[in-house]
């Protein structure tokens, strides 16, 4: 079974936590937080889109009445995350070779794609593949890399005109 789905927003890494006291009363007890506000939103756009995907697989002609999630067993996952370009990179970056970094990016999305009930825990995907690209306003120039224009062809296929991610899993 593949489950492919589109995330609007922008993909928020997931950092590391730090530890807050919990407050007097509390004990002396400490609180992990998560560092990065950002995270919580996109954590929320990602359950969404594969809540809605699950639900429109689950109810399809394909597999009626057929309870199909979590997916168990080894899963492959693709996920291509598209970042807005910032103002001051160079026209000539191609490719969003700075932070977020992709393994951040990708372990807050599995952590949303298990709470989601999509997957049963991270710890089953095998295999992953996972690009970060910039949003291409229409008109702007692409590589004349050959090597480049291998990957661009591919890309084409999940590329978004604005933040977000396509995401694909895939049990084998």
């Amino acid at each position: 079974m593949t489950l492919r789905f589109t995330v609007y927003g922008s993909p928020a890494p997931q950092g590391s936590k730090r530890v807050v006291s919990a407050g007097r009363g509390s004990g002396g007890r400490a609180v992990l937080v998560e560092s990065s506000a950002a995270v919580k939103p996109w954590r929320q756009a990602v359950c969404y889109a594969a809540r809605e995907a699950m639900m429109e697989l689950s109810t399809s002609d394909v597999q009626p009445n057929v309870w199909l999630f979590p997916m168990t067993g080894p899963i492959s996952a693709t996920m291509v995350f598209t970042l807005l370009r910032p103002a001051s990179a160079p026209k000539k970056r191609l490719w969003p070779d700075r932070k977020p970094d992709i393994d951040k990016l990708s372990r807050s999305t599995f952590d949303a794609l298990r709470d989601a009930g999509l997957i049963e825990d991270d710890a089953r995907i095998v295999r992953l593949e996972a690009w970060k690209i910039f949003s291409r306003p229409w008109g702007f120039p692409r590589s004349t890399d050959q090597e480049v224009m291998i990957f661009d062809r591919q890309l084409r296929l999940f590329e978004l005109d604005t933040p977000g991610a396509v995401i694909e899993i895939r049990s084998l």
